[in-house]
């Protein structure tokens, strides 16, 4: 049975910063339709991408062919108890992947900060959280089922095609259709969580301390500032210090969304303010600690909506590059409203990964929508890719397949791959072909 098609074909992501008109909207139910629609796909000379939640800031999903989303996908969710392992379809969001292991007593050992990401977007463009033990969340990918661009249905993992495995765990869904993706879990576990305001000298001289004492530590630097927000995650073996819930909703709904807003408001409509803006935000949150159930600490609602460039850097260039952040913002012709976000993940050995063969410390900057970004993007881009960085595949950047091929040692061994499985480009994009080649 070939997937149900719509002519519903206007799409915009999250952020509204790419819009796209396909000719059509695949919606299998199967992976043997996902490879009927594949076949027909090749012998018309059609394109095929498959989409997630469009969480992604780049153009990764945009098509002006056939738009292929998998949450019909009906293949039996399969719980491993005694090997800690769960199968899930593709198009399943970490949400509900989260609420399914919970039922379990498993799960994640990692997450980042929004769990609106389906499995297959997630782990596709590199999604990670922050913690010195955990690489990003392909790390715990075991095994996966994807429709190659031949319309082959592939099962891969490190002992079947594992070539395949190693390139397909980040892929930017070059090689196939993810159909199902087998991830590793751990036992539920709770968090306590500490969040605190420092100076950005303080906490930039005990990183390497930080990142080795905490399971997870991120931190947020406030433009025009000297002033960051720390926040750590450490196991523990009791919820014994919950937040009250008129708590959380101050924090998590009233002051990180509903006053973000109406000040990134009035920041874009009086950009002379940002600096100001900035120092207030810098001191409105105050310390605080509780604990909770992983995801719940790992994720929080995020409907302020904005643009996101964010860079993965040799750990030991943090400090240089921070520096330059501050001099780069203090020149630009435009105003910054959003905070630089700081994480740290560990090297690990997916081919596309931005964490392939090296320790990492993130760097992200926003800007809220509708204030111009471009500039202050580029500036940190020329810095970031100067420091060796490599740009986070679902997140704006300028880059393309020229310059990028020497940041990743396994180039040509993705390159291989991605000519054995999609040949004929029914997977392309525009985009593909700018960053891929």
């Amino acid at each position: 049975m070939a997937a149900t098609a719509s002519s519903v074909s206007a799409w915009s992501n999250w952020a509204g910063n790419q819009r796209g008109t396909a000719t059509s909207v695949l919606r299998p139910t199967s992976s043997a339709e996902i490879a009927a629609a594949v076949r027909a796909a090749v012998a018309a000379g059609e394109r095929i991408r498959p989409v997630g939640s469009g969480h992604s800031f780049t153009p990764v999903a945009r098509t002006d062919g056939h738009r292929m989303e998998l949450t019909g996908l009906t293949d039996e969710v399969r719980v491993d108890l005694d090997r800690r392992l769960v199968t899930v379809p593709a198009g399943t969001t970490l949400r509900a992947l989260n609420r399914l292991l919970a039922g379990y007593g498993l799960a994640l050992p990692n997450l980042g900060d929004i769990d609106a990401q389906t499995v297959a977007g997630a782990i596709s463009t590199g999604t990670h959280g922050t913690g010195a033990q955990h690489g990003c969340l392909s790390t715990f990918v075991t095994a996966l089922t994807m429709v190659t661009g031949a319309g082959e249905v592939l099962h891969c993992s490190a002992d079947e095609h594992p070539d395949v495995f190693a390139a397909a765990r980040v892929s930017l869904g070059a090689l196939g259709v993810l159909v199902d993706v087998t991830l590793s879990c751990v036992d539920a576990f709770v968090l306590h969580a500490h969040e605190r305001p420092a100076p950005l000298a303080a906490v930039l001289a005990e990183v390497p301390e930080l990142v080795e004492r905490h399971d997870h530590v991120e931190f947020y630097w406030f433009p025009y500032t000297d002033r960051v927000q720390v926040k750590s995650n450490d196991r523990v073996p009791v919820n014994d210090r919950p937040l009250p819930h008129w708590h959380r909703w101050l924090n998590d709904e009233f002051l990180s969304n509903t006053v973000l807003a109406g000040a990134c408001r009035l920041g874009r409509a009086i950009p002379a303010l940002a600096p100001g803006i900035s120092s207030v935000a810098a001191r409105v949150l105050t310390e605080r600690r509780y604990t909770g159930p992983s995801d719940a600490v790992f994720c929080s609602p995020r409907r302020v909506r904005f643009v996101e460039m964010e860079y993965a850097l040799p750990r030991a260039a943090l400090a240089p590059a921070l520096a330059d952040l501050r001099r780069i913002v203090d020149r630009l012709p435009v105003k910054v409203l959003f905070p630089v976000e700081v994480r740290f993940s560990a090297a690990d050995d997916v081919w596309l990964s931005h964490g392939y063969g090296r320790d990492s410390a993130y760097l992200a900057v926003h800007q809220y929508v509708g204030m111009p970004y471009e500039p202050y993007f580029r500036a940190v881009e020329e810095l970031a890719e100067g420091l060796g960085g490599r740009p986070h595949w679902g997140k704006l950047h300028w880059r393309d397949a020229a310059s990028l091929a020497p940041a990743y040692p396994r180039w040509d061994s993705f390159q291989a791959v991605r000519d054995r499985l999609d040949p004929h480009r029914v997977f392309a994009s525009e985009h593909l072909s700018r960053v891929l080649g």
